[in-house]
């Protein structure tokens, strides 16, 4: 626990967004580089995309607990070790919570929990499928010889994963005991879930429309050289717009928060955004 407390001192930021800005970006590029050392002298891609997916869920559990860790570690070094720990919120109870001292707000968890269904799916999509394919990109041909080039594509993975996480990343900087002052459901709440229900949905079935394209193709059942079919049908990138669809979806539930005087001062900002 000295190590943790000692990374916890050092990003105790006066702003609960920085607080938890800078670990949780800190954490994406430390992941990067640990999964790039190996791949680099394997000259291998095949933990790539995985890697992403793992560098989402982590940086999201960080941000979601950050504040019960901070609380447990001042307690332990004001109290010696000689009383009792503050305890973790339940998930599950938080659910139904507008947030406070042992429970997070709703949203808090349902975007945390958005993500990581997301990242789950597609990283295990994406393993499954370039394992299929002897480990092997021919994203990476050029780029998989040189250090600083494959290099560059891990740390450009960390900087697009702290992108993505910008609105969940702030939004879990909120104090849950702040964001209880907010109406337990808004019009962007609604909103946000639903685009992103239509998102997830409509990249996993793009994914599965292709998959199956592809498996027939090797199989020799047809000789096409693009997908036409579906939602292929319909678009050029299917998956790449129900992946915008979902991350737009969360952005819109974050930022019905953000945008409020409650966020805002609930992030450590002076100014606000919203009228609410």
């Amino acid at each position: 626990m000295t190590l943790l407390n000692t990374l916890l001192t050092l990003t105790n930021f006066r702003s609960p967004f920085l607080r938890t800005l800078v670990p949780s970006i800190g954490l994406a590029y430390a992941i990067q580089a640990g999964v790039a050392a190996p791949s680099i002298f394997f000259q291998t891609e095949r933990f790539y995309d995985l890697s992403g997916s793992l560098t989402y869920l982590s940086c999201t559990a960080l941000s979601l607990y950050l504040p019960t860790l901070r609380a447990r570690a001042a307690a332990e070094t004001v109290s010696a070790g000689t009383a009792a720990l503050p305890g973790f919120p339940s998930l599950l109870a938080s659910l139904a919570s507008k947030g406070g001292v042992q429970a997070w707000n709703w949203r808090q968890v349902v975007l945390s929990a958005a993500v990581a269904i997301w990242a789950t799916r597609l990283g295990t999509f994406l393993f499954s499928r370039i394992t299929s394919e002897d480990g092997r990109d021919s994203r990476f041909d050029s780029i998989r010889t040189s250090p600083p080039k494959f290099l560059g594509a891990f740390f450009a993975q960390a900087t697009w994963v702290s992108l993505c996480l910008l609105p969940v990343l702030a939004l879990n900087s909120v104090p849950a005991t702040t964001l209880s002052a907010l109406p337990f459901l808004t019009l962007t709440d609604v909103i946000g879930v639903l685009l992103y229900i239509g998102g997830i949905g409509f990249e996993a079935t793009a994914d599965k429309q292709k998959s199956q394209w592809m498996e027939e193709k090797k199989n020799k059942k047809h000789n096409e050289d693009f997908l036409t079919r579906g939602l292929w049908g319909k678009s050029r990138h299917p998956n790449y717009f129900g992946e915008s669809t979902l991350w737009t979806g969360i952005a819109t539930v974050a930022a019905g928060v953000l945008v409020t005087n409650v966020g805002q001062a609930g992030m450590g900002f002076s100014g606000s955004l919203g009228a609410r």
